[in-house]
């Protein structure tokens, strides 16, 4: 099918539909249960990037700025970028141990619900097999339909499949290669996989941040065509249940195609008869038509619809950089519990080497989420939040990239609640607990029982105006938070 094809059928799905491409008719869309109940999901973004293993992800832009370390040391370690492109890496790129299989029943064994592969990152190279553009996985590199084995494997293994496109930003991403001398060309025949490479000499390398103004150098209408066509091609093809766009969708040239994609996916979704979204940043879709993700970071409350906090294990880079460092397993649970506790969900991302396999780092943090969320999942799995979410004075910041380390004590507890019960996670957990927001007096909570999830029990617990004071049989033994179970009267 033609580009121009494919937009004829868009334009006749929508008109066939009950979706149309206005924000009043997406407005009707809900948040997907399956989504909603099950909080917590795997991100992967595994690509060409995973071959330099240098930087983070953004190796594909940066080894062309010569303001960046990844310029000098892709000299040093490749050559000069005129005799040795990006587009080089990609017969390095093999995966040649990645196993679709493995890889999703260890997301299962995290605890995940849903999966979430880049299916194309800023660089153009398409994890998926695709017919609007040849730099991709089933011809190159792995020679293999990473998406596709992804989703196979997720159905039979019961999660549900979610994909990310992340080419919108392509239409700008290594343009500054253009600059100089190197292998970005327009007359060479590998110049497909970098175009357009849009570069404006006026503002040099500052033309990413010249792009992301909203109401300046919007793309052409010939790349937002081609860009939606590609995006209800992977659609069709795949079926993902959440489809997740990254940064720069809210600049005004997108608005159009945005609404035209969101309801050529709804109904197509409506048609399947499933529960899909879309994951959205900053200010590209209006709430109650898409769902509000926040990339590195939190909200400041308790959000009014639900919403995704997005996150790697890895520090520095989403995908395999060989320095990374790495969050710990409290690190990932605390966020977890935060997010879930203010309505939210957690998307949480791994970065496999290239040849298809996991850091060891990552898998230890994998394998300990799971082994936590098996005892203490009742208080995250289908639950909602509580009246107050939380208790103690100390949280994590507000906003995009605000994530840090939290210094929680004993007297930090986040809450949510589901059938009756309201579920208090201790974020550093004591053998004496004092719940002072539990009490009472005419404002307050009566509480029936108390229990704790896991191998510990509760020894006694008191409610009284002072609140509900909590006395365990053991101390506990490590410190990954834990769960007290409050039934209510």
């Amino acid at each position: 099918m033609t580009v121009n094809e494919y937009l004829r059928q868009i334009d006749s799905v929508i008109e066939n539909g009950k979706y149309k491409d206005n924000w009043a008719s997406l407005s009707n869309h809900k948040t997907p249960d399956w989504y909603y109940k099950g909080k917590f999901g795997i991100f992967i973004h595994w690509g060409i990037y995973s071959v330099p293993a240098y930087g983070n992800e953004w190796y594909s832009r940066n080894m062309y700025n010569q303001k960046h370390r990844e310029f000098e040391h892709h000299i040093e370690t490749y050559g000069p970028q005129s005799e040795f492109g990006y587009k080089d890496f990609i017969p390095m790129f093999k995966g040649e141990r990645f196993d679709a299989h493995r890889w999703i029943e260890t997301f299962k064994n995290a605890g995940a619900k849903f999966v979430m592969p880049v299916a194309e990152h800023h660089d153009g190279f398409a994890m998926y097999d695709t017919e609007f553009n040849r730099w991709n996985s089933k011809e190159m590199g792995p020679c293999r339909d990473v998406v596709g084995e992804l989703k196979d494997e997720c159905e039979k293994q019961g999660l549900t499949f979610c994909a990310s496109n992340h080419r919108a930003e392509h239409y700008f991403f290594m343009g500054i290669g253009t600059s100089f001398d190197s292998d970005m060309k327009p007359d060479k025949e590998w110049f497909d996989f970098y175009a357009p490479a849009y570069y404006d000499e006026k503002v040099g390398d500052k033309t990413i941040s010249a792009c992301d103004i909203i109401d300046e150098f919007g793309a052409t209408d010939e790349f937002m065509s081609d860009w939606m066509v590609r995006i209800c091609e992977m659609i069709d093809k795949y079926q993902p249940k959440i489809v997740y766009f990254d940064w720069w969708i809210q600049n005004k040239c997108f608005k159009p195609y945005l609404k035209k994609i969101a309801a050529y996916y709804y109904n197509r979704a409506d048609e399947w008869g499933e529960e899909v979204t879309i994951d959205f940043k900053h200010n590209a879709y209006p709430l109650s038509t898409a769902t509000l993700d926040i990339e590195r970071g939190s909200l400041g409350s308790v959000f009014p619809y639900p919403w995704q906090t997005d996150t790697a294990i890895g520090k520095q880079s989403w995908g395999y950089r060989a320095d990374n460092e790495y969050k710990t397993t409290y690190e990932v649970l605390t966020t977890l519990i935060d997010v879930v506790s203010k309505n939210g969900m957690l998307l949480l991302n791994v970065g496999p080497k290239s040849d298809g396999t996991f850091t060891d780092e990552e898998t230890k943090v994998l394998a300990e989420t799971g082994e936590w969320l098996s005892t203490n999942g009742e208080g995250i799995y289908e639950t909602i939040p509580y009246k107050f979410y939380k208790e103690g004075e100390h949280e994590p910041s507000s906003g995009m990239f605000s994530e840090g380390a939290v210094a929680y004590d004993e007297k930090d507890f986040r809450f949510t609640y589901k059938n009756g019960a309201v579920y208090a996670f201790q974020m550093k957990p004591s053998k004496s607990i004092t719940l002072t927001s539990f009490h009472t007096d005419r404002c307050g909570t009566c509480v029936e029982n108390v229990e704790i999830l896991g191998d510990n029990e509760v020894e006694s617990f008191v409610c009284d105006r002072e609140g509900l004071r909590i006395e365990l049989k053991n101390a506990p033994t490590g410190d990954l938070p834990q769960c007290i179970k409050i039934v209510l009267e």
